[in-house]
């Protein structure tokens, strides 16, 4: 079978496992809706919490940036990583104590003041439609490929499916679809994975076939270093980035994971603190796995690339380069007139454009694996993208409906027409994240990375401070939230907005947006780090100068990061 049949019959078998699912726990009541019941065990919270986690951009825009940018793309497998067990450990089993809905449910009853809970509603909604906006854009990018559509249908097509899950099961039905999701996702790309390492190295356990050697007896590290230096490219092993720029990076990506309300939420579908610690150990190992092969089959994919299209007739080219220069993400101009391919590091002299988004997609095909295994890479990465993408409109929509509506606007508002705002919530902002999914400022995991550093800038100081300072006050995380997104927003939009159809103008009314005006060298997808410094800063001077909370809150701090019945324990 051709491999469209291949993916008709497996998009149509695993949207109908996740369907079916939805429409087996949809939610009866709010608390359903918002965190499952409070009932999931840890072990089905973990595979949960990791396919949530693991969105498009780990699944198909990580292995594409790493392959391209070589040692640099080693920031986003060690920010995403360390930042989850900071998550798993320092912050989301105090936040599960708590035992609220939401992390602006949490922010506006821990710092006593609605005005708190409406700064972190707005801070939600940046996070979280700039993380969807990813995930679109990564739906689209699978849709235009195999199903044979533009990328702007398969935004379409993605919006609706994920959209009547989402707003069917809520929290109950999104949990329990996430565990397939995360089941196909893992198969998905593991399987081309052993395959690949396998055919090139003879080792099908891939971490250790990247580190092998190919027929010839050279090492594949060195063999592609060696190919890309002859191609005018920076050899792979090596880095470009500046010390700074990659210490900020990594740290905006892990104290982003670490403030990220989609994931954060997801310890309060357990019941108790341990089943919070226990599902963040098993999401930790489920993570693992596909963290550990990203860079195995960026390798393999870049040296696949190269071997395959370098120098060669463009008329002879396989069918996977016709089908993929069809979707506008791979182009060929034929500068010199010779009718060959020239792949090579002079941008002028450059004939192939690849976007970095089709990489682990496309890796399957290159390779000339069986066409079901290239169908299989296709569900999974839809798979990936949408179990976030609805993680993410849960977010968006309990934070209008919870703590906008619910606790700031109407707290007389009964249950039911809480859940009727919740959905209606959802279905407006799936059509804003479409939007940006057609028109995205950047790759997948690039627009990821911006949301990582909103939630650095944002959230993380207000979660520490609220856990671990009884002095904080409502003043001080009310003015760190404002102070650290407001400046990292301003930086993103400046350096980032001009590829985003209809806001082109934003970075000329904020001055130059060129690479080298960058504050000390620091990337967009970095800054969230000074954000969060700034954030902390802010809030530390202003609770100082400011009345320190009521004693009722903190004792409640105190509380918080106390095991139950160790006061006792100890004679208190």
């Amino acid at each position: 079978m051709s491999v469209f049949t291949w993916t008709i019959i497996l998009v149509i078998v695993t949207f109908s496992i996740y369907i079916g699912i939805a429409i087996w726990a949809r939610a009866g009541s709010t608390k359903d809706f918002y965190v499952a019941g409070g009932g999931v065990s840890p072990l089905a919270n973990g595979m949960a919490t990791a396919a949530d986690w693991m969105s498009a951009a780990s699944f198909i825009s990580m292995a594409g940036l790493i392959s391209f940018m070589g040692y640099d793309g080693s920031v986003y497998l060690m920010g995403w990583t360390g930042g989850y067990v900071l998550l798993a450990l320092l912050l989301a089993p105090y936040l599960r104590k708590f035992g609220k809905f939401t992390v602006p449910d949490f922010i506006g009853d821990r710092y006593y003041s609605n005005i708190a809970r409406g700064v972190a509603v707005f801070c939600a909604l940046v996070v979280s439609f700039t993380y969807v906006a990813g995930q679109m854009r990564g739906v689209g990018v699978v849709f235009s490929r195999f199903l044979e559509v533009s990328v702007e249908w398969g935004v379409v097509i993605g919006m609706v499916i994920v959209l009547f899950y989402a707003i069917l099961g809520g929290m109950k039905g999104i949990t329990y679809t996430q565990v397939a999701q995360y089941c196909v996702l893992i198969f998905a790309f593991m399987v081309p994975a052993f395959f690949i390492s396998f055919q090139m190295t003879g080792n099908p356990i891939p971490q250790l076939g990247m580190g092998g050697s190919l027929s010839d007896g050279t090492y594949i590290l060195e063999k592609l270093d060696s190919v890309l230096v002859d191609l005018g490219f920076n050899a792979y092993t090596d880095g470009s980035k500046s010390t700074m720029d990659v210490f900020m990076i990594t740290a905006a990506l892990m104290l982003g994971t670490a403030g990220l309300p989609h994931v954060i939420v997801r310890f309060f579908t357990v019941p108790k603190v341990r089943d919070a610690r226990k599902s963040g150990l098993y999401a930790l190992i489920f993570i693992a796995i596909l963290y550990t092969t990203a860079p195995a089959i960026s390798v393999f994919a870049r040296m696949n690339l190269i071997e395959t299209v370098s120098d060669q007739e463009r008329e002879n080219m396989p069918e996977w380069f016709n089908k993929w220069e069809q979707t506008g993400l791979l182009s060929f101009t034929d500068k010199n007139g010779d009718g060959k391919i020239q792949y090579v590091g002079d941008a002028a002299k450059n004939e192939l454009t690849v976007d970095r988004d089709i990489i682990t997609l496309a890796n399957p095909e290159i390779a000339r694996l069986p066409n079901w295994v290239i169908a299989l890479v296709a569900a999974g990465g839809l798979a990936a993208a949408l179990s976030t993408a609805a993680g993410l409109l849960l977010v968006i929509s309990s934070a209008v409906s919870h703590d906008v509506i619910k606790k700031m606007i109407n707290p007389e508002l009964s249950e039911k027409k809480e859940l009727m705002a919740a959905r209606l919530s959802a279905f407006v902002a799936v059509c804003v994240a479409g939007y940006f999914g057609i028109n995205p400022p950047g790759f997948v995991a690039s627009v990821v990375a911006i949301a990582f550093g909103y939630a650095a800038a944002s959230f993380f100081p207000a979660i520490v401070m609220g856990i671990f300072s009884k002095r904080m006050n409502k003043e001080g995380a009310i003015a760190g939230m404002v102070a650290g997104l407001g400046i990292t927003m301003i930086y993103i939009l400046k350096f980032k907005l001009s590829g985003i159809t209809g806001f082109e103008w934003v970075p000329s009314v904020l001055g130059s947006n060129a690479q080298e005006d960058w504050w000390f060298g620091i990337s967009p997808e970095g800054f969230g780090t000074v954000g969060m410094l700034v954030n902390f800063a802010v809030s530390l001077s202003i609770s100082y100068l400011t009345p320190a909370p009521s004693s009722a809150v903190q004792e409640l701090v105190e509380d918080i990061r106390i095991p139950a019945g160790a006061k006792e324990a100890v004679g208190h």
